[in-house]
């Protein structure tokens, strides 16, 4: 099509503000627990609020995404997604929170998918790895930008206003997605989409192929997000990071992410997806247990050990959401990217929930147990690898 950087600019911009607004809840848990008076396991049920509604809706939206024009899905989704933000930023309370978190999760967790659907309907195989490497910048843009400022403005004003603003600057993009991305019905030409929702989830378990898929990215994402949620308190109560300091973890591992995400995918579309993902998933081994381990240290060393976690997740997360796309045919792939979102949001939420519950405060407040979750997340990796030189390339994926 034409104006493809076009496009890729205004979806990396959706991209921007849903991750934006998943990412600065966890480097604000230390503030959220003392302004919510809540401990570490009502923390982390903040974090899998989002997850868990976003995977329910998920599992709704593969009945529609692929019957209508990728377009609409969009727009409709993603002025509910602004909606439970500005929410957010209205609360009063601990349950307030939680609500407004999982109204953010419904419609946030399936902008991802339909995104996901639109690049993989726009660009051939053989391009795709490059494509997704640049929405994938948006989370680099997120830490390295928007994590750091809405860390400043909730410091210098309240907790609020990062809700505030990303919620606004929701608003602003729905307007701009209005006018520049062009209406994307091709997946609507062969007539072969399903719409019954228990053929749909039918037809995935019957595909040995897509079910792998499914595992692969439930087993990756279990993972990562069972350390993610705990790196900025861990880094505040055990390193000894100020509140303002946890956005320098951010900024260094956002652009560091920035400038390499675009390689990974360029490397990953030269030498294969497999390969890529296999050698980062390698050295991810090795920044897992780091940071999971990290012993008082200085801020420069912490950042440089929470910078390359940051480089290896992102980066291998490049040519496997680029093999994942490909194991389903364009016209079933809204509806397979919906379910996998789905099961991505379950792994998230039930990650963050498992480290809640492996993660303990002691009577200084700094945490204990990070490093059980470190291992936990070491085996998910290797179990996510055996599974990636699994996966097939679907006809017309």
């Amino acid at each position: 099509m034409k104006n493809e950087k076009l496009l890729l600019f205004i979806l990396a911009i959706i991209q921007f503000t849903h991750i934006m607004d998943f990412m600065i809840v966890m480097p604000l848990g230390k503030q959220f627990m003392e302004i919510f008076a809540i401990n570490p396991q009502q923390f982390s049920l903040i974090v899998s609020s989002y997850a868990l509604s976003a995977f329910l809706s998920g599992i709704l939206g593969a009945v529609f995404i692929d019957r209508l024009d990728r377009k609409k899905v969009l727009l409709f989704l993603y002025c509910g997604f602004a909606t439970g933000t500005l929410a957010c930023a209205s609360s009063n309370s601990y349950f307030f929170f939680l609500i407004s978190r999982c109204i953010s999760g419904m419609f946030g967790g399936l902008l991802s998918a339909i995104v996901l659907s639109i690049i993989g309907d726009v660009f051939p195989y053989e391009r795709r790895s490059s494509a997704i490497g640049i929405i994938m910048t948006a989370f680099s843009v997120a830490s390295v930008v928007g994590v750091p400022s809405g860390i400043y403005l909730a410091a210098k004003f309240t907790w609020r206003m990062p809700f505030i603003i990303i919620g606004s600057l929701s608003i602003l993009f729905i307007i701009l997605a209005f006018f520049i991305i062009p209406s994307l019905q091709a997946h609507l030409k062969s007539g072969k989409g399903e719409t019954n929702p228990f053929k749909i989830l039918g037809n995935i378990l019957q595909d040995k192929n897509q079910v792998k898929a499914l595992v692969f990215g439930l087993i990756l994402t279990l993972g990562h997000f069972s350390i993610i949620p705990f790196i900025a308190p861990y880094m505040q109560l055990n390193i000894g990071f100020s509140d303002f300091q946890v956005s320098y973890i951010y900024f260094a591992g956002g652009l560091f992410t920035a400038v390499l995400l675009p390689i990974f995918g360029r490397l990953a579309d030269r030498f294969g997806n497999a390969l890529v993902f296999s050698i980062a998933s390698f050295f991810a081994l090795f920044s897992i247990f780091a940071i999971t381990n990290l012993p008082p240290v200085s801020i420069f060393v912490a950042l440089c050990v929470s910078s390359s976690y940051f480089i290896v997740s992102s980066g291998r997360s490049v040519p496997a959401l680029s093999m994942v796309t490909a194991v389903v045919r364009p016209e079933s792939r809204g509806s397979f990217m919906s379910i996998r979102g789905s099961m991505n949001q379950l792994a998230l939420g039930v990650g963050s929930l498992v480290a809640g519950l492996i993660v303990k405060e002691q009577a200084d407040h700094s945490l204990i147990n990070y490093q059980y979750v470190g291992y936990f997340a070491i085996v998910m990796s290797i179990v996510a690898v055996g599974l990636a030189l699994q996966l097939k390339v679907a006809k017309g994926g």
